[in-house]
């Protein structure tokens, strides 16, 4: 009898460990990918009603005891998880516990201003238009950022970022904003200080240094031009700010663009623009704060992404007049070549 009991509990076990063993390590064939979004605020019963329905768990209950016992019905993190392939109850198990929420990547790169990052925002399905425009130039939300300018433009740290799928808005301009103030650190924030500078103003700089500079060594020498012309309290009279919110510079800076009546042409305004006009790089931010010690006050294009840089107006004139004629050979070569 007591044989015969031990024999009934021993196969009732192995009964038990293979209907479990079923449940949690016999994939399942996704062929296509299946995506269960796990709100915020959920309950874990919920969240596991959900994958249930789409086909990811065969016992609930099962996967409920698992839950508790093992804690992660405390701690479950929202998002959207995805699945595609052989997936079992106990891989999808190790997603919810691992937190492996589906993500949109995007690449942020030094000099994009605002229109390129909502292109990229967009496209990469971080957010929608509305949502954008909604928060980009919102005055409590900038103030709630502790942003000064007209818009999040320059704010937004140039670096490739992979927001969770669903993650909101102002929660991903965040998480921008605060990479930027990681970067832009206690070190830098001191000697901006020292230079009488804002944060605004040292992003407004470094914006224009990104937007000017093609080779890193020349960082410095169009900072101390910038510094210069300030101190004497000359017009900076930097050309990408002539067609800040206009046009892409990509197309060109015409004379006409020069005389642009806008807030941010430092052609027509004194000192810094109101804001940055783009995202400046953790090399520019430097330059801005370090500017090289020179005496120079213009600088032109020699068009191989280099500058000639000068001291007086009458050496910036002939460096002009030399530059024209390199643009010239360069139109004949291009000519020739088509």
């Amino acid at each position: 009898m007591k044989r015969n009991s031990i024999f009934v509990a021993t196969a009732v076990s192995v009964l038990i460990l293979s209907y479990v063993l079923m449940q949690f390590l016999v994939p399942m064939r996704l062929n296509e990918a299946v995506e269960v979004h796990i709100k915020k605020g959920m309950s874990f019963r919920e969240a596991v009603t959900a994958l249930s329905g789409k086909g990811l768990v065969r016992d609930e209950n099962l996967f409920l005891f698992l839950g508790r016992i093992s804690g992660l019905h405390k701690r479950l993190i929202p998002g959207y998880y995805s699945f595609l392939g052989g997936v079992s109850a106990w891989d999808v198990f190790g997603a919810l516990r691992g937190g492996r929420v589906a993500v949109n990547t995007v690449r942020i790169v030094e000099g994009d201003c605002l229109f390129e990052i909502k292109k990229k925002l967009l496209e990469g399905g971080v957010m929608t238009e509305g949502e954008y425009e909604g928060l980009v130039k919102e005055e409590e939300f900038l103030r709630g950022l502790y942003i000064s300018a007209p818009s999040l433009e320059g704010y937004l740290f140039p670096d490739t970022y992979s927001f969770p799928k669903g993650l909101e808005p102002d929660m991903v301009f965040g998480l921008m904003v605060k990479r930027l103030r990681e970067v832009f650190g206690e070190g830098l924030r001191r000697r901006a200080d020292a230079l009488g500078l804002s944060e605004r103003e040292v992003l407004a700089l470094a914006s224009i240094i990104e937007k000017e500079a093609v080779a890193d060594e020349e960082r410095p020498l169009i900072s101390a031009v910038y510094h210069n012309r300030l101190k004497k309290g000359m017009p900076l009279q930097a050309d990408p700010t002539a067609v800040y919110g206009i046009k892409p510079q990509s197309e060109g800076i015409t004379k006409n663009d020069l005389k642009a009546k806008t807030p941010y042409n430092t052609y027509i305004i004194e000192g810094l623009p109101p804001g940055p006009i783009a995202s400046p790089g953790l090399k520019s931010i430097k330059a801005a704060l370090y500017p090289a010690d020179v005496p120079f006050f213009y600088f032109v294009s020699n068009y191989n992404g280099t500058h000639v840089f000068s001291t007086t107006a009458g050496e910036h004139l002939k460096a002009v007049g030399e530059s024209r004629i390199k643009k010239e050979e360069l139109k004949k070569e291009k000519a020739n070549e088509d």
